[in-house]
């Protein structure tokens, strides 16, 4: 939500005045009834009830319980507005093909019969009338029901927990009052939004220096199409675009309505990640006029909030929703001007030698193995900065590191787009310098400077628009993009860009939709698509340990803070080995949300015991370059099929991960697994921890018992030779439309292994000279 809507359209929770987002005026909470909301609270109220304090002694580890914690376990969900805020999410920002189930399981349990067919003989009481809906089920039995959904042999009852779980969690730790602060935050040790970076924007207001560079280097090419279209007309003719009201169009397809307006330039970009960013700079530096159409906000330097939910609603692809349609895999996609590179964590590795040998040598693309490609990474990477300093290093990274030094492991510095002295944990959130180097710092400036583009922002490409060639090819040619927007008395219209050339680079859960609803058939579009899945540890750190250790990580470092990736660990990578196929081993960013989320539930008191250790609980996770794939008919609708050579290799990261943990000195160690077993290192015997480390690295993934991540998807729309194995040459360009280009990881042949950015960057700079080829050609003849 931006802070417009945030402070003009909210309601407040009676009891603890917490700011529930809602959508514009006269539009109503939801589309849940009553019934369903008071079932959805019976809900909440289970993951997160309220708990009296006394009733937590001798589980909480730190001996004194200071009032935020008995705040924090005294507030359940329903006083925190919870469930109010997830009706709005339901009606407005969730968009799964089981949430339907959703609300067919929300109805029935405000039923008695419904309730006993989805909840069995525990749902039945000793009085008349024996059966009795949810919310009527006393706070213990409701718990142990919703815990026997997470391992019910029926998978919607999974599906339910697992998506119910997620919701509440991630809701709760990240709704804010108007003062943006949560009232659990103090419990968990966290700060909330940079306390650095507000007082710089506090600063600002006061001294009056907002002008345009706090609000970034693209703010004179952004052009809001909430303004009038006299005002958008202007802007766009100023530079140079030509723009005109259609009197007689005429769309071959027919499948967009007329356009309001036409642009009309060289080349149409559609996304403006590590992709489209790329090639829409070098464009335009070349002298074309280039227009970016972006489905995200722009968001940059001060007028980001840093606060964790606004800013997965406002930046990350279906507000860091996303799921699998067996909600088996966890899905984060940037969706922001600057995309992906906007909100990763910095990594900036360049493509593995035994990757692009086998896409040179298995997939004879020539390319990989060329000394235009080598050229290309080294340009991409000079232009981000990419380096590998550090001046200090962050809690996670700090413990991945030494855990692999005690234990032998191979331990190597993460090259990262920002400098050595970047110790921010918020990037995943946007950088609130400016420092760390995405398309939104470099490549989409240089768009802007030459004042030969613009990008529009808060728009959706709707199809790729198509003519016939006359030369009895049988193929199309692109001519242009037809995209909707919302206008400034909120009406939607659609309008055109005419374009010479088009190039897509929406991302691999995006692209092979827009592709789809444009028409093209290849029967390649949106399979053979991987997902790097993730398996995750955590090791608990207290701020005084039970044993002195003059190694030990100082109090003062939090897992929130520090630069989020800066070690990595190959040791079960397999990166010399012939195949590469492997897992890598390194640290993510989590705030209190995404954490939560990621944590197994037990019961409502066990969360929150675990929710107190949060700042001083490390996370690390094995990223697995995965032979399995799966397919992308659109953001919402992922399926994916995890190989056993990949369940393997996650299976052996977990297995050093956790010996990681315990090398560099926690004192709990534990994964995500279900069942939520934890072992205390120090009170173990060898024997113990052993039989430990073997069994929670040797349970199944997937299937709702280890759950899986992903923050890289790549390869659903490949590159190669063949047609009928790909959907584009090595040039980029789609087999079956000339002149329509794709630039983003949907281009991959094959899973990367390492984190995608430089590669997304490379590949997509060697698109872009084609590119300009082809429109050096089209101006010659």
């Amino acid at each position: 939500m931006d802070q417009k809507m945030t402070q003009n359209c909210c309601i407040f929770s009676k009891s603890s005045s917490v700011v529930v987002p809602q959508p514009e005026k006269n539009v109503q909470l939801g589309t849940l009834s009553s019934n369903q909301l008071d079932s959805l609270t019976a809900i909440c109220d289970t993951f997160l009830p309220s708990i009296d304090a006394n009733n937590s002694r001798g589980h909480h580890q730190e001996g004194n319980i200071d009032d935020s914690f008995t705040k924090f376990l005294h507030t359940s969900a329903s006083m925190n507005g919870t469930p109010q805020h997830i009706a709005w999410m339901v009606s407005n920002r969730l968009q799964h093909p089981k949430l339907n189930l959703c609300k067919l399981a929300l109805s029935l349990l405000s039923t008695r019969i419904g309730t006993f067919i989805i909840c069995g003989k525990a749902s039945l009481s000793s009085q008349f009338p024996y059966m009795q809906s949810f919310s009527k089920i006393s706070p213990n039995k409701r718990e142990e029901i919703v815990k026997s959904w997470a391992t019910s042999w029926f998978k919607l009852l999974r599906i339910l927990f697992y998506g119910m779980k997620i919701l509440v969690l991630l809701v709760f730790f990240t709704q804010v009052n108007e003062k943006g602060q949560n009232p659990s935050w103090k419990a968990l040790d966290y700060s909330g939004p940079d306390p650095d970076f507000n007082k710089q924007k506090q600063e600002n207001m006061d001294c009056k220096k907002r002008e345009h560079q706090p609000f970034g280097p693209l703010y004179e090419g952004i052009i809001s199409l909430k303004t009038s279209q006299k005002i958008i007309f202007h802007r766009l003719q100023e530079l140079g675009l030509c723009v005109s009201i259609p009197q007689n169009f005429k769309n071959t397809r027919r499948r967009t309505a007329s356009p309001a307006f036409i642009i009309e330039c060289d080349a149409v970009v559609v996304g403006s990640g590590s992709g489209g960013g790329v090639i829409a700079g070098i464009l335009a530096n070349a002298g074309h006029k280039v227009l970016v159409l972006e489905k995200g906000s722009y968001l940059a330097r001060t007028n980001l909030s840093l606060l964790e939910g606004l800013s997965m609603d406002k930046m990350y692809l279906g507000s860091g929703l996303l799921a699998t349609k067996d909600m088996d895999v966890m899905l984060l996609a940037g969706s922001t001007v600057g995309g992906g590179s906007t909100i990763n964590w910095s990594a900036s590795i360049q493509t593995p030698q035994h990757v692009l040998k086998e896409w040179s040598e298995s997939y004879k693309l020539e390319l990989f193995e060329s000394e235009f490609y080598k050229e290309a990474l080294n340009i991409v990477c000079e232009k981000m900065g990419v380096q590998s300093d550090i001046e200090d290093e962050g809690f996670q990274n700090m413990i991945l590191r030494k855990g692999c030094q005690e234990l032998g492991y191979p331990v190597e510095t993460i090259p990262r787009n920002a400098p050595s002295d970047h110790y921010c944990g918020w990037c995943s959130m946007g950088c609130k310098y400016g420092r760390k180097k995405g398309t939104g710092e470099t490549w989409l400036v240089d768009l802007v400077k030459s004042s030969n583009g613009a990008i529009l922002p808060e728009c959706e490409a709707l199809e790729v628009i198509r003519d016939k060639k006359n030369d009895n090819s049988g193929k199309s040619k692109a001519i242009g993009v037809a995209f909707a927007f919302q206008n400034y008395e909120g009406v939607r219209e659609v309008c055109m860009v005419k374009s010479k050339v088009t190039i897509v680079a929406c991302g691999a859960l995006s692209t092979p939709s827009l592709l789809k609803r444009s028409g093209l058939r290849n029967s390649n579009i949106g399979k053979n698509l991987h997902l790097h899945p993730v398996v995750i540890a955590w090791g608990y750190f207290p701020d005084s340990p039970s044993i002195s250790n003059e190694t030990w990580p100082i109090a003062e470092k939090k897992n929130y803070k520090g630069g989020i990736m800066t070690a990595m660990s190959k040791v079960v990578a397999n990166f010399e080995g012939s195949s590469g196929y492997g897992a890598i081993i390194q640290t993510p960013g989590l705030h209190p949300g995404m954490f939560s989320a990621l944590m197994p539930w037990i019961s409502g008191l066990d969360i929150k015991m675990r929710m107190s250790k949060y700042s001083r609980t490390a996370y690390i996770f094995a990223l697995a370059r995965d032979k399995g794939s799966g397919e992308a008919f659109s953001p919402y609708s992922v399926n994916y099929n995890l190989d056993q050579t990949d369940e393997e290799n996650l299976k052996l990261g977990l297995e050093k991960t956790l010996r990681i943990l315990a090398a560099a000195g926690a004192e709990e160690i534990g994964t995500q697994h279900g069942k939520g077993r934890s072992l205390k290192v120090k009170e173990a015997s060898l024997k113990e921890f052993e039989t430990f480390v073997k069994e929670e690295s040797s349970i199944e993934i997937g299937k709702h018992s280890v759950p899986i991540c992903s923050a890289h998807q790549m390869g659903s729309c490949r590159m190669g030779i063949d047609p009928r194995t790909s959907v584009v040459n090595s040039k980029g360009e789609t087999w079956e439309v000339e002149g329509l280009f794709l630039g983003d990881s949907s281009v991959f042949p094959t899973a990367l292994g390492v984190n995608p950015m430089v590669t997304i960057q490379a590949i997509s700079y060697c698109t872009a000279q084609a590119v300009l080829q082809v429109l050096k050609n089209q101006k010659l003849g």
